[in-house]
């Protein structure tokens, strides 16, 4: 028997049992403590690789996105067999969290093409590498616009979602906003969704998507591969001018490789510049009606076709009224 404080006997059988089960609960403390204390090793680990570019890439996502978990699904199911093709990063797994979820890539050593270009940590991209890179882009549009079974309008075309692998071969990703149309279909009013600075002026106006509007992104991209700038970064002064304009005003000076990024130090095919970057102005022609299709840029990013004449002063946007194949859907 023992005695508590208040005088009152107690078992000794009672105070065994008592001492058991606090045992108990502290070992399970501690271990759920533990459990605790490894996941957040195991998430600053994973931040830590991602950051060295030696791990997993993962993605984090609210659990109100309908956008990520849409992109996984999109990879994930049988019928979008055209993310399998080695030109497209897929989402390997969705994992859940407290108030969001990781959302699982393929490992790409050498990153986004956003991370190369605007790095200051990184050595500059060579010229061959970046003509390279524009080329892998541009055969990824093609595929999805002209060569799979329907056409896929990606709807967010930009430097983040070009992954570059060990030879900086591109993997097109993030799917999350892509529409299927049929390939005699116009455009089709989606609703606005996107990056700024890499929209198409009609689509920021109508919210109707085409191929026209991805184009027009790449345009944008070609434009920051060439020059080293962002689209959205102030490029004179305080002004508000965005790349494209400041681009073709260059070049109706017959200024346009001035705007080549300097960080090359003209260590580049001069006549191989001047083509692209007038490409690049002609993807990302503010009348979507004046755009080249993809296959058509390709054929004079080769030289196999005559570069474009383009207007000396950047045209005001034009905006059409949409035709009988235009339709609506959901965005």
């Amino acid at each position: 028997m023992g005695m508590d404080p208040t005088g009152v006997t107690v078992p000794v059988g009672i105070l065994v049992l008592v001492a058991i089960i606090a045992s108990i609960v502290s070992s399970k403390r501690k271990h759920n403590n533990k459990e605790a204390t490894t996941q957040r090793d195991n998430l600053t680990s994973i931040n830590y690789d991602l950051e060295r570019a030696t791990g997993p890439r993962m993605k984090e996502i609210s659990r109100r996105s309908k956008q990520g978990r849409k992109e996984y699904i999109y990879n994930r199911g049988e019928d979008y067999q055209l993310i399998k093709a080695p030109k497209f990063g897929a989402a390997r797994g969705l994992v859940p969290r407290a108030r969001e979820f990781l959302l699982v890539y393929e490992f790409m050593p050498n990153g986004s093409l956003d991370n190369q270009l605007f790095s200051k940590s990184r050595s500059p991209l060579t010229w061959i590498v970046r003509y390279k890179i524009a080329l892998g882009l541009a055969s990824a549009l093609l595929y999805l616009h002209e060569e799979w079974e329907q056409c896929v309008v990606h709807r967010d075309i930009k430097s983040s979602n070009v992954m570059l692998d060990s030879s900086f071969n591109v993997k097109l990703e993030d799917f999350g906003l892509a529409r299927f149309m049929d390939h005699e279909v116009g455009p089709q009013t989606t609703g606005l969704a996107g990056t700024f600075g890499y929209m198409a002026p009609e689509y920021i106006r109508t919210g109707r998507t085409s191929k026209e509007s991805d184009v027009y992104s790449f345009g944008v991209v070609a434009l920051e591969i060439a020059t080293g700038r962002k689209s959205l970064d102030p490029l004179e002064g305080d002004s508000q001018i965005g790349l494209v304009e400041w681009v073709w005003d260059l070049y109706g000076k017959e200024q346009l490789q001035s705007c080549v990024d300097e960080r090359l130090h003209k260590n580049f095919d001069a006549k191989q510049v001047e083509c692209f970057m007038i490409v690049g102005l002609w993807l990302a022609h503010p009348d979507r009606s004046l755009r080249p299709s993809i296959r058509q840029a390709m054929h004079v990013l080769n030289f196999e076709a005559a570069m474009p004449s383009l207007p000396t002063k950047m045209p005001v946007p034009a905006y059409h009224q949409p035709s009988a194949s235009t339709s609506s859907r959901e965005p």
